[in-house]
């Protein structure tokens, strides 16, 4: 899944190539994608792009000052760029293709997703806070108002294990399952610690960890077309998508837990005293 630091890519990318130009083409080829219907998605055709930000794991396009394509990429949905774009026709249910949409000077991109379960989601929308996900957001990990203490209210309280809160959109937005197994691994912190539990010493390492690790990883992606993204986020990963490997601090080996849907990776030298942290499928838990 796309986080933090590859939307913020991916987003400084666009910025730099479609910033002034006109929206020639706007077309779903999966209807599901799209969660909006006013205003119409024709309704940006015509309009110029004025803005491209980012709020969380959310990419908002402006056009015409006034209209917003946001769009959020979920667990396999992708940004395909084109320098020209392509004018094969899109069949819908025949292709991975979501969404079209082009620009004045012949370029343009698709939104694709992989796989059978379609999560990737499109919306047109008069402000992005019209959108549920991004009106649930909590504060961005690097915006200036996030700062140590600020950090440590929104775990206070919260008897929640850490990586879950990291997780947690509505508590901080833009970390997921890849970034929140990267940052307790630079915290040397078990991902099964309560957050309610972590001490001032602890709260200070996570929070460094915290800045540290996204920070590089947006310097690594800035720069980076879109196909090279994915690439350069495997590359930038010390423990998740690591199972069975040396772990790069202390050379233990790298284990996983797993879930229903996904798996946290860690390293049982550096986070855990040496315990190894039973499979979930076992319903076994070692703390």
């Amino acid at each position: 899944m796309p986080e933090m630091p590859e939307v913020q890519g991916l987003v400084e990318f666009l910025r730099g190539r479609i910033t002034g130009l006109t929206v020639a083409k706007a077309a779903v080829s999966a209807i599901s994608a799209l969660k909006t219907y006013d205003p119409p998605i024709d309704a940006l055709v015509g309009s110029a792009v004025t803005g491209v930000n980012r709020h969380g794991k959310f990419i908002d396009l402006t056009a015409g000052g006034d209209i917003h394509l946001v769009f959020h990429l979920a667990k396999a949905g992708w940004l395909r760029w084109y320098d020209a774009l392509p004018t094969t026709l899109i069949k819908p249910g025949k292709t991975p293709i979501a969404l079209r949409v082009g620009f004045n000077d012949g370029s343009g991109f698709d939104l694709t997703e992989a796989g059978t379960k379609k999560s990737l989601a499109v919306y047109v929308v008069r402000s992005p806070v019209d959108v549920p996900g991004i009106a649930r957001l909590g504060p961005d990990p690097l915006d200036a108002s996030l700062d140590r203490d600020a950090f440590a209210a929104l775990l206070a309280g919260r008897r929640t294990q850490i990586k879950g809160v990291l997780r947690d959109q509505s508590i901080i937005a833009g970390v997921g399952n890849a970034y929140s197994d990267e940052i307790l691994h630079a915290a040397k912190m078990s991902p099964y610690a309560l957050a309610a539990a972590l001490t001032d010493a602890e709260i200070d390492t996570l929070y460094a960890a915290m800045i540290s690790t996204l920070t590089d990883a947006i310097e690594a992606a800035r720069g980076k077309p879109p196909a090279d993204l994915k690439d350069a986020k495997r590359r930038g990963m010390r423990v998740h998508g690591r199972r069975g490997e040396a772990c790069p601090v202390c050379g233990d080996e790298v284990r996983s837990v797993f879930f229903a849907d996904n798996s946290l990776e860690y390293c049982p030298t550096c986070q855990t005293g040496g315990k190894i942290l039973a499979d979930r499928r076992l319903s076994r838990l070692l703390k």
